[in-house]
C-alpha cells in the first residue's frame, strides 16, 4: 500500500521502517513492548462493544450485520444518476453515497454563467425538488440510506431531501439521510466553500437542531477526515483535524442549550483509507478510542452510544495512480482489507478508472464486488477484531493515540479548531504534508509501483465517460421550464420568509423545507444566504 519510507542497506535490507505518521517500526515485537508502552487490557483495548471501543462498538462486529456498502456515484442528468442506483442496488449495494456536481455543490443554477461548462461533468445536477423526484424515482427511501456528499448548502439538500421523501409517502422520521455538512474540513482540504466561517457553522448547527427534532434517523454531520487526509495530511492529522472539527460543531450546539447525550450519537465521520496497512489498521483503531474518550471525559457524555465513533472508511483516491490503472484493483481492494480489519460500520472504494473518469458501470461493479468478496468468500465476518492482541498492533494503536493527542493539543492551545482554520494554520500544514509527500514520490523515497519502480508495464485500457453537452442542454432546458409552470408566488414568499429568518438567527431548516416544495431553486436559496453571509476570504498562509 505504500507511503511508508524504507531505510535500506547496499544489499537491499531494510534497515528502517518509517510510517508517515512519523512512527518507526521495529522489525520484531514482543511482549516487552506492551510493558514498555504501559499496556492495560481494560483501559486500552476492552472487549468489542464496550468503553473505550477500540475493537469496535458492535459486540459481534460483522458476525451481528455486514458493513454498508455505499458507493458514492452521480452524474450527468438526475435520470442517469438514477439509472445508475438502481443498477447498483440491483447488484447488492445497501446505500446510497450521492454525488453532486461542482455547481450545484457551489449554490449555482444550472443555467448560471458561472457554471457553464461544469453541469453534470463530475456529479449530478441539482437545480430544485424536480430534480430529487427524477433522482430518487421508485428508490424505498424508507430502506436505503442516502449519503448527501455536499457542504457550503448541505442544509439545502436536506431539507430537499424531506421534501422529495414526503412526496413520495415517506414521512420525516422513517428516512435515513447522511449528509456530509462539514464546512471546516472544505475550507481545509477542498475548496467547495461559499460563506463566512461562523455563519457556515451555524447552518451545520442549525441542520443538527433540526434532525435532532425531526429526522430521528438521519445523521446531520458526516466528518470528513477523508479530504484532509487526501489534501495531504498524514494519518496523525487527519483525525486528530477530524476529532476538533466534530468538537467546533458540538461546541455550536451546546451553546443552544442542548445536552452532548441529545445529539451527538448522531455525528458520524468519512474517513480515508489508503497508506500502509498497518498504519490505517492503527489509525482507526486509536480514533474509535480517543472518539470515545473525547465525549466522555470532555463533554461528560453518559450514554455509550453518544460514545460510538460511527462513519464509512472510505478508500482511497489519493492512493490510486493513472499508471497502470489496472493495479488500482489490486490497490482497493487492499483498502477495503484495512477497513475490514478496522472494523468499519460502512464502506466505499474508488474504482480503478477515477484518476481518468466518471467510473463506468464495469469499474464500479468490480469495487462493489470487492467489498462483497470480502465478506462473504475471504472470511472478514468470521471474528471481531481479529488483529487484536498483537504485539504489533497494539503498540502501534497506542503509539498512534499518543501522536493524535498531541496534534490535537496543538489546536486546543489555538483556541480550537475554528480559529485555526480562520487563521490559516490548518491549511499551510495540510499543504506542507502534500508537498513533502509529492516530492518523495518523485525522488521514490515513498514507492508507488508502475509510477516509480516496477515501471514499463502494460499500459491498461480505460473506458471513458465523456462528458455530454447534451445533457447539460437537457438539464438547463428543464429549470427553464420549471421557472414557468412553478407559482411563482409560492416561490417569493417562502424565499422571503427564508431571508427574515436568517436575518432575525432562527433555525432557518424548516423555511428551507418550504422553499424546495415550492420548488425554489438551489441558487434562489443559495442568493439569501450569499446577501446575508458575505462570502469566504481565504487567508495567505505562505
Amino acid at each position: 500500500m505504500g507511503v511508508a519510507r524504507y531505510i535500506k542497506d547496499e544489499k537491499d535490507r531494510i534497515n528502517d521502517v518509517i510510517l508517515q505518521s512519523g512512527i518507526h517500526i521495529k522489525p520484531l515485537y514482543t511482549e516487552d513492548d506492551l510493558k514498555q508502552i504501559e499496556f492495560d487490557y481494560k483501559k486500552d483495548l476492552g472487549n468489542s462493544g464496550e468503553y473505550p471501543f477500540t475493537r469496535g462498538i458492535h459486540k459481534l462486529g460483522f458476525r451481528s450485520r455486514e458493513w454498508t456498502t455505499r458507493q458514492y456515484s452521480g452524474f450527468g442528468t438526475p435520470k442517469e444518476t438514477n439509472e445508475r442506483w438502481k443498477l447498483l442496488i440491483s447488484q447488492g449495494q445497501t446505500g446510497l453515497n450521492v454525488a453532486f456536481d461542482l455547481p450545484t455543490q457551489m449554490g449555482y443554477d444550472s443555467d448560471d454563467p458561472m457554471a457553464e461548462g461544469e453541469v453534470g461533468r463530475v456529479g449530478m445536477a441539482v437545480d430544485s425538488l424536480k430534480d430529487f423526484e427524477i433522482a430518487f424515482k421508485d428508490i424505498a427511501l424508507d430502506k436505503i440510506g442516502s449519503g448527501l456528499t455536499i457542504n457550503a448548502v448541505a442544509s439545502i439538500m436536506v431539507a430537499m431531501y424531506q421534501a422529495v421523501a414526503e412526496g413520495y409517502g415517506f414521512s420525516k422520521q422513517q428516512i435515513s439521510a447522511t449528509p456530509q455538512n462539514d464546512i471546516l474540513k472544505e475550507i481545509v482540504g477542498r475548496g467547495a466553500w461559499i460563506f463566512p466561517v461562523e455563519p457556515a457553522v451555524r447552518l451545520i448547527g442549525d441542520v443538527i437542531e433540526y434532525t435532532v427534532k425531526e429526522m430521528p434517523r438521519a445523521n446531520p454531520v458526516s466528518v470528513c477526515g477523508y479530504h484532509i487526509r487526501e489534501a495531504g495530511a498524514t494519518p496523525v492529522q487527519e483525525i486528530a483535524y477530524a476529532i476538533q472539527i466534530a468538537n467546533a460543531y458540538i461546541d455550536n450546539v451546546l451553546e443552544r442549550g442542548y445536552d452532548i447525550d441529545d445529539f451527538v450519537s448522531r455525528f458520524s465521520f468519512n474517513l480515508d483509507v489508503f497508506g500502509n496497512l498497518w498504519e490505517q489498521v492503527a489509525k482507526f483503531r486509536a480514533a474509535r478510542k480517543l472518539w470515545a474518550k473525547n465525549i466522555k471525559e470532555r463533554y461528560g457524555a453518559k450514554n455509550d452510544k453518544s460514545m460510538f465513533l460511527r462513519g464509512m472508511f472510505g478508500g482511497g483516491g489519493g492512493g490510486l495512480t493513472k499508471e497502470e490503472p489496472e493495479n488500482n484493483i489490486v490497490r482497493s481492494a487492499y483498502y477495503a482489507l484495512a477497513a475490514a480489519l478496522s472494523g468499519a460500520q460502512t464502506m466505499a472504494l474508488c474504482s480503478y478508472d477515477e484518476a481518468y473518469t466518471i467510473p463506468t458501470p464495469h469499474s464500479a461493479l468490480i469495487s462493489l464486488r470487492t467489498l462483497q468478496l470480502l465478506m462473504d468468500e475471504v472470511g472478514l465476518r468470521d471474528t471481531v477484531d481479529p488483529l487484536a492482541g498483537s504485539y504489533f498492533i497494539e503498540t502501534l494503536t497506542k503509539q498512534m493515540e499518543k501522536k493524535i493527542v498531541e496534534e490535537m493539543a496543538k489546536i486546543d492551545k489555538m483556541g480550537g479548531m475554528v480559529k485555526a482554520v480562520s487563521s490559516g494554520y490548518i491549511q499551510k500544514e495540510v499543504a506542507r504534508q502534500a508537498y513533502e509527500f509529492e516530492k518523495g514520490v518523485q525522488n521514490a523515497e515513498l514507492i508507488k509501483i508502475g509510477v516509480n519502480k516496477y515501471t514499463g508495464g502494460e499500459e491498461g485500457k480505460v473506458e471513458l465517460h465523456e462528458y455530454s453537452d447534451e445533457s447539460a442542454i437537457e438539464q438547463i432546458k428543464s429549470l427553464k421550464e420549471l421557472r414557468k409552470t412553478r407559482n411563482n408566488k409560492d416561490v417569493t414568499r417562502t424565499l422571503k420568509a427564508l431571508e427574515k429568518a436568517t436575518k432575525d438567527k432562527v433555525n432557518i431548516m424548516p423555511y428551507l423545507v418550504d422553499c424546495c416544495k415550492a420548488y425554489a431553486t438551489v441558487g434562489e436559496m443559495t442568493g439569501i444566504f450569499r446577501k446575508s453571509f458575505g462570502e469566504f476570504v481565504e487567508p495567505s498562509i505562505f
